[in-house]
C-alpha cells in the first residue's frame, strides 16, 4: 500500500471531538494544549464541553479541526505510523493547514494562529447575509461552471469546490446562488442545496480576507515538508516553502480542486487514503472519485491501535 494522510475541512466539527485520543494520548494532549496557548484562551474546552453553535463559528471550528488531526496524527506517532509512512499528504480547504502541519512544514501553534486570523478575516470580509454557498448534486464541475456564469448576471459566482464527480459547490452573492440553484435543476441536478455556512468561502468575494492573509503569512516560518504536499489550488504536489506560501493565500479566493488531487495522488501511485481527524466527509468523496483507492478514518484512540496494528504486520 502507497498511502496518503489526508486531513477534513470545516463542516466535520462535533462537541467532544478529540478528547477520547488526548486522554489516551500525552502527545494528542499535548497538541490541544498547545493550541491553547497559541491562541491564549481554553479553546479545547470549547470542543470538549461547549456548544455547537460556538464550535461551528469559522474563527473557532478552524484552528479546532486543526487541532483534533495534529492530535490523531501525534497519536499515530507514538504508535510507530509516522507522516514518512506515506507518499503525499493533503487537506481540504482549512485541512491544508494540518497537512502542513503534520509534514513539518508549519509549527502546530503557527497553524493555530494562522488559522484563527483566517477564520475571523473570512467571516468579516462579507456582511452576513449577503453571501451564500450551495452544493449542486448531480452535475459535474463543467457543468456547474457552465450554470454559475448563466447565474452571475455580472455579480460573483464561483464553482468553490471540485469535492467529487457528483459534487461541486458555489460560492458568491447569495442572490446569485439562489439563482443557480434555481437553475441547477432545470440543469439536471439532482439537488441543490443551500448550506449553513457564514460566508462565501472560496470565491473572490474573499479578496478582503486574502489581504489579512498575506500579511500574517508573510511573518510566519514555513519549512519545507518531510511529505510532499498536494495542494488546494494547484492539485499536484508541492514542497517548495515559498510556493507554499503563496498557494495558501492564493486558495482564500481560489477553489479547492478537491477531485484533481485525489486523481493526481492515485496517478502518482497513491494506492491508499487515510483521513485523519474529525468526521469521514473526505472519505466519501475519496470513494465516489476513485473506487480502486481503499480508505481509511482515523476518529479515536481504538482507530489509531487497529491502524498502527494493521501498519506494522
Amino acid at each position: 500500500m502507497t498511502r496518503a494522510f489526508i486531513f477534513p475541512g470545516q463542516g466535520a466539527q462535533s462537541i467532544g471531538m478529540g478528547r477520547d485520543l488526548a486522554e489516551a494520548y500525552p502527545q494528542a494532549r499535548a497538541v490541544f494544549d498547545e493550541v491553547d496557548e497559541a491562541l491564549g484562551e481554553p479553546l479545547s474546552a470549547l470542543i470538549w464541553e461547549g456548544d455547537i453553535e460556538t464550535l461551528t463559528l469559522t474563527a473557532n471550528a478552524q484552528p479546532a479541526l486543526m487541532a483534533t488531526s495534529l492530535a490523531a496524527m501525534r497519536a499515530l506517532e507514538a504508535e510507530g505510523v509516522g507522516v514518512t509512512s506515506a507518499a503525499f499528504v493533503a487537506g481540504h480547504s482549512l485541512g491544508e493547514y494540518s497537512a502542513l502541519c503534520a509534514a513539518g512544514a508549519l509549527s502546530v501553534a503557527d497553524a493555530a494562529r494562522l488559522l484563527r486570523i483566517r477564520g475571523k478575516a473570512m467571516q468579516e470580509a462579507v456582511p452576513v447575509g449577503e453571501g451564500a454557498m450551495a452544493a449542486i448534486l448531480g452535475l459535474d464541475f463543467d457543468a456547474v461552471t457552465g450554470l454559475a456564469e448563466a447565474a452571475a448576471q455580472g455579480e460573483c459566482l464561483q464553482a468553490a469546490n471540485d469535492n467529487d464527480p457528483a459534487q461541486v459547490v458555489i460560492s458568491g452573492t447569495a442572490a446569485a446562488v439562489a439563482r443557480a440553484a434555481d437553475l441547477a435543476k432545470e440543469r439536471g441536478a439532482k439537488r441543490a442545496l443551500i448550506l449553513p455556512v457564514s460566508a462565501p468561502f472560496h470565491c473572490a468575494l474573499m479578496a478582503p480576507a486574502a489581504e489579512v492573509m498575506a500579511g500574517a503569512l508573510a511573518e510566519v516560518d514555513i519549512k519545507a515538508p518531510n511529505v510532499p504536499v498536494v495542494t488546494n489550488v494547484s492539485a499536484e504536489a508541492v514542497s517548495a516553502p515559498d510556493q507554499l506560501r503563496d498557494l495558501l493565500l492564493k486558495q482564500v479566493t481560489g477553489s479547492v480542486r478537491w477531485r484533481e488531487s485525489v486523481l493526481w495522488m492515485s496517478a502518482n501511485g497513491v494506492t491508499e487514503t487515510v483521513e485523519v481527524g474529525a468526521g469521514k466527509a473526505l472519505t466519501g468523496m475519496v470513494r465516489r472519485i476513485d473506487k480502486e483507492l481503499a480508505t481509511k478514518t482515523i476518529n479515536t484512540s481504538q482507530d489509531v491501535k487497529d491502524f498502527a496494528g494493521e501498519a506494522h504486520v
